[in-house]
């Protein structure tokens, strides 16, 4: 399954509109770079019909195992970028599937 890139994005929305590719750059990268700003101060971003995004904590935890290197550490309280998806989006994606694609 081939990832899709910003730069396929930008395509698709020239191919659609025909606008200016450097336009179409610009304004996805200015919105990128608000949502990135509203999360850094911890805003709920809610893109109706597509999802949410919040900043949630996760606690420290005093003991964590490194998986690669079996070493044991400790991790600090941390933020991490949360993403629940909207109910159209769930209803697209529900039905979506291909059986033989499915991992087993």
């Amino acid at each position: 399954m081939k990832k899709v890139t910003k730069a396929d994005i930008i395509n698709a929305l020239y191919e659609k509109t025909g606008m200016n590719r450097a336009e179409i750059h610009s304004a996805i990268d200015l919105f990128i770079d608000e949502m990135k700003e509203a999360l850094i101060r911890r805003q709920v971003i809610e893109l109706r019909g597509f999802g949410t995004f919040e900043v949630k904590v996760r606690k420290a935890r005093p003991r964590a195992r490194n998986p690669k290197t079996g070493e044991n550490i400790a991790i600090l309280s941390h933020s991490v970028v949360n993403f629940r998806s909207g109910r159209e989006l769930k209803q697209a994606v529900w039905a979506n599937i291909d059986e033989n694609k499915i991992p087993e």
